[in-house]
């Protein structure tokens, strides 16, 4: 009866874990917020049309960042969460192991080798991202940052109309980062 529930809980407990020493840029706060806030991204797309699982999309938004940025290892992943969760989380992953450039097109890729619950939540992921920038990202960083948030949109749109709606939302009001001052 409350399954949802318990492996939300299991998943925001290890998301929580390996994340406890990260805090986001802007603000200083836990990291886990980010991971919730993508996962509440993914709740509104699901309210929204329930063609997805919306157990698979929430493990995968709260557990995106766990292979690129803690020691988490797929393996590990595989065996907590099972292989269809870590390879979607692994879709999810930029590989640091090739040109800066080229790693978004890659990540691409592989997401859309997946089940669509992976671009969604790599819609969601880039929604809830699509804040203030960082004090010390520059003008052209937050340019390449909106144009990259522009080819997740069109690659990505078909995965969920609400979340493509929201996401080409947030790419217009971040236009404001590229003509006023960053503060």
């Amino acid at each position: 009866m409350y399954l949802k529930q318990d492996l939300y809980q299991k998943t925001i407990l290890f998301a929580g874990e390996k994340h406890k020493k990260q805090k986001l840029p802007v603000d200083g706060l836990p990291y886990v917020v980010h991971l919730s806030n993508v996962a509440m991204e993914v709740m509104f797309a699901w309210e929204s049309c329930k063609d997805f699982d919306i157990e698979y999309a929430l493990q995968l938004a709260l557990l995106h960042d766990t292979l690129e940025d803690t020691a988490t290892s797929y393996e590990e992943l595989a065996e907590v969460f099972g292989i269809e969760v870590s390879t979607g989380v692994f879709a999810l992953t930029k590989d640091k192991n090739i040109e800066k450039y080229e790693q978004m097109q890659n990540s691409i890729k592989k997401i859309l080798d997946c089940p669509k619950e992976v671009g969604i939540v790599k819609m969601s992921d880039r929604i809830t991202n699509l804040q203030k920038p960082p004090k010390h990202w520059n003008k052209e960083k937050v340019i390449s940052y909106r144009e990259e948030a522009q080819y997740i949109l069109e690659s990505l749109k078909f995965s969920n109309k609400y979340l493509a709606e929201r996401l080409s939302f947030k790419i217009d009001e971040y236009k404001k980062y590229i003509t006023e001052p960053l503060k």
